[in-house]
Formats: structure tokens, C-alpha cells, sequence
């Protein structure tokens, strides 16, 4: 019986892992090019055109995570509410508009009011995905897909990099700029792909004509067995109102704003660091995607571990230290190849530990709370975008350089494992089992 049980949960799993999962990391990859897309754009002619100081684009390129924060938690109680299907095809298409929209932009002004509407587009795309793969994904299974989904964020950054500098070429075309071809053309995949969405993605296993039966039904058992296990766990039900104020889901928001604050203030500025180096378009962005290649790796073998070993909390905290060691060391070489060489190194902290860092929220968090807790933790810590970005490009206007500013990164990885030290219990092994996604 017990085989029998283990056959129908690898094939149920192969079977949802297969269908949901290529459509969302491709998704998820087109959102990132389509957040980061700008510090290309910035390199190829978009700086000069807008009059943007180093300044004026980071504000402008962290302003995207202040739209992202004030409707990042409603726009998660509408997805429950509308369903997964119909409420992501609709951040897609508003994104899309949002982001080819961005190629008119006129000057400063309006170069940070597009960024601000596209961060009020994508607001709730990232936790809305997180809510619906617990819909779908026994807990057991959670930390391996959210590192499936993970891998997408290196390689938007990898492809981006390599893509970016071939559009930039189009220079003249038609009249427009190749920083104006780069908005347009990186984001028609998200809309039209918002179609494919509408068609092909299933709200919840119940509705779910493509499983078996028996699939289906063991599916279904086994989440709302997981969730009526969770709420006998908690004294009472976690409302939407204790999510908020509870302390494991501040302490997760602050730990994911310092870590995110290191993240985006290098993946904004990396390609002006490697102008620095000096060659063509074509040539920064290949080798800026170099970095991001490795985390991709890293990313991988990272996950693998903290799933063998069943530990969390010390994979976050190497990882972050190791994000904070690169960003120290690139910022001791400049705008040299030793310096690329160490943001690679970076990228494998800075990147690897997040995936360790999402399966803590659904470990207390169900329901209703999951969806605003899961979404605050994500808009507050999404702030240190807005924050990245802002104070790197305001302390290279007022050093002439990038030294001090990665110095600042530094700190803020070096704050994330601190406070994971002194806030999260040392128990941080699952209490259940770690499962592999069938192949």
C-alpha cells in the first residue's frame, strides 16, 4: 500500500511540476528583464539622452519598488480573490504596457513616473506566484521549487546582459534610439505570454482536468491536510491582522530588506562598472552577464545543499556573509576584470540565499495571512530596492567612484546575517520531511 501511495505522489508531483513549472520561471525571467532592463539602458545612450546623473537614475531605479510596496499587499488579496489565473495575465499585460511604455520617456520627470506605474504593474506578481505553488506543492516539495523558480532571476540578469547589448545595435532604426528598442521589444514576451497564462494555468487542484482522479484527490487531501495541521499548530487562527504584526514576519521583512538593498544596488550599477573597463555595447553586456552565470550555479548548488542537510538558517547566513565578502573585495579592485571576478562571487551569496529564505514565511503562515504576510515581508524587504540603488548612485556622484558605495552593500549583507543570527531560533530544520521533485 505504501508503494502504491509513494507511486501516485511521485507521478502526481512529476505530473504539476511539469505542467506549472516552465511556464512560471519563463514568466518570472521576462519580469526581471523587464525590472532591470534599465541599467542597460542607462550604458547605451538613455543617461545622456534624459540628462540622468548617477543620482537621478538610481532614485529612479529603485522608485520602482516604492510603486511595488504600496500595492504590493492588495494586489495579493485580489489574487486569492479573482484566482491565480485570471489576476497574474492581468499584472502581465499591465507590466508589458508599462515597461514598452518606458521607451518615450521625455527626462528625469518622467523617466521616475514610468519606473514608479511599472513597480505599481508587477506589485503582487512575485508573492501572488508564491501563494499559488502552496496551493499546488506539498511543503515538503516548496524549497526545490522555489529554487526552480529562483534560477530565473540570475539568468533574466544573464540573458538581459547579453540581449541588451545586441538591441542596443538597433540604433537609428526607424527613428529610435537602441535604448528605446530595448524597452519595446523586452517587453512584448510578457504580454503575450499573459494569453498563454489564461489558457494554461489552473487556479487550484480541484479544478484541475488534466490530473487523474486519484491524483487529484491525493493532491487535495494531502494540502488541506498540511493546512488544518498548521492552524492546530497556532493558538487560534493567524489573522491577517497578527500576520502583520507578528514578530517572525517583521523580523523576515527586515532580514530580506538589507539583503535585497545589497542585491539590486549591484545589479543596477554592475554594467557602469564594467564601462569603466571600457568596449563596446555588445562587450559590457557579455561581460556582465558572466557574474550572473555563476550565481546561476551557485543559486543551484546552494539549494542542494541546504535540502540535504535539512538546515536553513546557517545557508543564509554564509551566504549572505559570502555576498558581503565579494561586494568588499570588487570594491577594493574598481573597475578592473578582478572586480568581475569577485561580484561573480557575490552573486553566488547574494542569489543562493534566497530560496533558504522563502521556505521560512510558509512554515507559520496559511490562509489569508499567508497571502499578506507573504506579500508584506516581500513589499517591505522590496523597499531595499528603492534603497540600493538610490544611495549607491548618490554616494558615486559625490565620491566619483564606486569604492565607497559597494562599501555600503557590504554593510547591508554583513546587517542580513547578523540579524538572522540574533533573530531566527537555532532549531531551523523543517519539521518535515525534504522531498526532491520527481523527474
Amino acid at each position: 500500500m505504501n508503494r502504491a501511495n509513494d507511486e501516485l505522489e511521485a507521478r502526481t508531483i512529476r505530473k504539476v511540476a511539469w505542467r506549472l513549472l516552465p511556464l512560471i520561471v519563463i514568466i518570472y525571467l521576462v519580469a526581471y528583464i523587464d525590472r532591470t532592463n534599465v541599467s542597460f539602458a542607462a550604458t547605451g545612450g538613455m543617461s545622456n539622452a534624459l540628462g540622468l546623473s548617477a543620482k537621478d537614475f538610481g532614485f529612479g531605479a529603485g522608485i520602482f519598488f516604492l510603486g511595488y510596496f504600496l500595492f504590493e499587499v492588495p494586489s495579493n488579496l485580489l489574487l486569492e480573490k479573482a484566482g491565480a489565473r485570471r489576476w497574474i495575465a492581468r499584472i502581465m499585460i499591465s507590466w508589458g504596457l508599462v515597461a514598452a511604455a518606458m521607451a518615450f520617456a521625455t527626462g528625469p520627470t518622467s523617466f521616475v513616473i514610468m519606473r514608479f506605474l511599472l513597480g505599481v504593474a508587477e506589485a503582487g506578481f512575485f508573492p501572488g506566484v508564491i501563494l499559488y505553488f502552496t496551493y499546488w506543492f506539498p511543503k515538503s516539495y516548496r524549497s526545490r521549487v522555489l529554487a526552480s523558480l529562483y534560477v530565473a532571476v540570475p539568468v533574466s540578469n544573464a540573458v538581459t546582459a547579453a540581449l541588451s547589448g545586441v538591441l542596443l545595435g538597433l540604433d537609428g532604426l526607424f527613428g529610435l534610439a537602441g535604448w528605446q528598442w530595448l524597452f519595446i521589444i523586452e517587453a512584448a514576451p510578457a504580454v503575450l505570454l499573459a494569453f498563454v497564462v489564461l489558457r494554461y494555468l489552473t487556479d487550484t487542484p480541484a479544478k484541475a482536468e488534466w490530473l487523474q482522479p486519484d491524483e487529484k484527490a491525493w493532491l487535495c487531501s494531502t494540502i488541506e491536510k498540511e493546512r488544518q495541521d498548521l492552524l492546530r499548530q497556532e493558538s487560534g487562527h493567524m489573522t491577517l491582522r497578527r500576520a502583520f504584526t507578528d514578530v517572525r514576519v517583521l523580523s523576515l521583512a527586515l532580514m530580506y530588506f538589507t539583503i535585497v538593498t545589497a542585491t539590486y544596488g549591484i545589479t543596477y550599477f554592475l554594467p557602469q562598472i564594467v564601462k569603466g573597463i571600457g568596449g563596446s555595447n555588445l562587450q559590457i553586456g557579455l561581460i556582465s552577464a558572466a557574474p550572473y552565470i555563476v550565481g546561476t550555479v551557485g543559486l543551484l548548488a546552494w539549494s542542494w545543499s541546504s535540502d540535504r542537510m535539512r538546515e536553513r538558517k546557517w545557508h543564509y547566513v554564509v551566504a549572505c556573509l559570502l555576498g558581503a565578502g565579494g561586494l568588499a573585495a570588487a570594491g577594493f579592485y574598481g573597475s578592473t576584470m578582478m572586480a568581475v571576478v569577485a561580484i561573480a562571487v557575490a552573486t553566488v551569496g547574494l542569489y543562493g540565499c534566497k530560496p533558504a529564505f522563502w521556505t521560512m514565511p510558509s512554515e507559520f503562515l496559511t490562509g489569508t495571512a499567508a497571502a499578506g504576510g507573504i506579500a508584506m515581508i516581500n513589499s517591505i524587504g522590496n523597499l531595499g530596492g528603492f534603497v540600493g540603488p538610490f544611495v549607491v548612485g548618490w554616494i558615486k556622484d559625490a565620491t566619483g567612484g564606486f569604492g565607497a558605495a559597494l562599501g555600503f552593500l557590504t554593510a547591508c549583507a554583513i546587517l542580513s546575517a547578523l540579524l538572522t543570527v540574533v533573530t531566527v531560533p537555532s532549531r531551523v530544520r523543517p519539521a518535515h520531511k525534504i522531498a526532491t521533485l520527481p523527474t
